[in-house]
Order: structure tokens, then sequence, then C-alpha cells
């Protein structure tokens, strides 16, 4: 799980230090079609003045859904309300976010934001929103890379395996396909074995999660591309979707200005009778 902590610089008084407790049993969450989502941010301190809940899906642009300043009416951004299916809702020190009949679109990485006078708390979690049932014992996911990554900097990249809790051992692979490469390439083998394995409450039952991470320590332009797991069992290979690996010097700036973007757009709004000047450093 991901916490990001940022100082905002205003001419106002000083606020207490924040942080957000996500209560979660881990930070990838696997819902079936049709199921609920229910996802409950929690802050540390009761003083949380304004808090948002944004969406980002693989390759696009954060989202604001909802944000709630204390105890208005939550607002709803970018048509969330629409469908009925995204309901907010704000109490002293959470707030709360739930979201039915899960569909594909809402595969994605949610984040939590709560802000506090000079005090900005962001955590955040992977949902995978699994369609149909597979006729394979084995479906393969892969979150997007979460922290920002740099050159020569490091980064893990993460492959879940949902099976059938009666599936036998099986072995997984890593492939990398750089840009202007043909095919992809084989760069690791995890080998025969299911003892990552373990049961998910999370997930359809009978059904167990494997988790397996692949390090990538002093990375470089040659690690750029995207990044397939694959397991191999039964005589047959199942491929994940792929995990992009970019370097994006500035995804944490570019993450928070959606964030207080949205924010200063409801704390200006005519409900709210005072003005703020922003600015942040990272």
């Amino acid at each position: 799980m991901i916490g990001i902590c940022v100082t905002l610089l205003l001419p106002t008084a000083l606020g207490a230090a924040l942080t957000i407790d996500i209560v979660s049993l881990n930070g990838n969450h696997y819902v079936p079609f049709g199921g609920k989502i229910s996802l409950n941010c929690i802050f540390s301190s009761s003083t949380a003045s304004t808090a948002a809940w944004l969406q980002q899906t693989p390759g696009g642009k954060p989202l604001l859904i909802a944000s709630g300043y204390h105890f208005n009416p939550v607002l709803y951004h970018n048509g969330f309300d629409k469908s009925n299916r995204f309901i907010a809702w704000r109490e002293t020190n959470s707030f709360t976010l739930n979201i039915s009949n899960a569909e594909p679109s809402d595969s994605a990485t949610y984040y939590c934001a709560a802000i506090h006078y000079t005090d900005v708390a962001v955590g955040d979690w992977t949902v995978s929103v699994i369609k149909d049932a597979p006729s394979s014992l084995y479906t393969v996911l892969q979150p997007p890379v979460s922290d920002p990554v740099q050159l020569g900097g490091n980064t893990t990249l993460q492959c879940s395996i949902l099976t059938d809790n009666s599936a036998g051992d099986h072995s997984v692979y890593w492939f990398r396909h750089g840009s202007g490469e043909s095919d992809p390439g084989i760069i690791f083998t995890h080998g025969n074995r299911s003892d990552q394995c373990k049961k998910s409450s999370e997930t359809v039952s009978p059904t167990q999660s494997c988790i397996y991470k692949l390090p990538k320590n002093n990375l470089s332009l040659s690690d750029a591309g995207t990044y397939y797991c694959a397991v191999a069992a039964c005589g047959e290979i199942i491929f994940g979707k792929g995990t992009k690996l970019d370097f994006e010097v500035n995804k944490k700036k570019l993450l928070l200005t959606y964030i207080l973007s949205g924010v200063v757009v409801f704390l200006l709004s005519p409900n709210n009778k005072f003005t703020l000047f922003l600015t942040y450093t990272l």
C-alpha cells in the first residue's frame, strides 16, 4: 500500500499532521462482475476539513469522483453520479465510497485524499473487476505501477494469480516487450511452485490468490516497456494484460495537481465564502 504526504504552503493557520488509514486486508481488491466495491478511508484526525475520492484507470488521468467539505452534502464530479452506482458519504473522520454492480471499467487505482490547512494525506490501492468465470483454472491479474518511476530508481512489478484451491503446482514467467521489438522476451522465471498462494476472502469461493513480484533496481531507459506475467500449468500458458513501465518524473506532482484543482473548485464555489491561495512543493 502506498501513502503520499505533501505539505502545502498557505497564508493561514497551521494544522496538525494527518495520516490516512485504509481499512483493507491488502492493497489489492478482486471483485466479481456485478459485485460491490466498498472503500473506507479513515483519517487519524477529525479536523480534516475536506476529503476527496479519485479514480485512475491504467494509462488514464486521475478523475475526481466525489468531494466532501465537513458535513456539507457530498459533491460528485465528472458524471460519476449519473449511473447511481457511485455513492460516497462523509463522517467525522472518514470518507466512504461504495460502487455497486461492479463493471470491468471500474478496475482502477482509487485515491483518497484528506486536507486540513497545510496538510494533505493521500492513500491508494488497486481494484480489479473479474468479468467472467474463466474457462481455465487460472486468472492472471497485473495491477499498474503505483509509484513514480524514475531513471536510476527502483520499482516492483506485481502479478496476482487467481486459481482454484484444487489446482496443482504452476510456474510463473515474466516477459518484457520493449518499443520497437517484434516479440516479447522472457526475463525471469519463478519456477515450479505454489507456496506464494493463500486463500483470499475477496474473491469468489473456492479460490486462492498467488502473489509474485519482480523487483527492478537501478532503472535505465532499456527497462522501459510492457511487462507480461504468464502462468504455465496443466499443459497451457495464460498471459496477463501487461504492466507498462514508463519513466514519469512528475507523476506524483500531476496526481496532486488533479486532487488540488478539484478541491479548490469545490472550496471556491458560491456556497463557501472564502478564498485560498495554494502553492506546494514536492
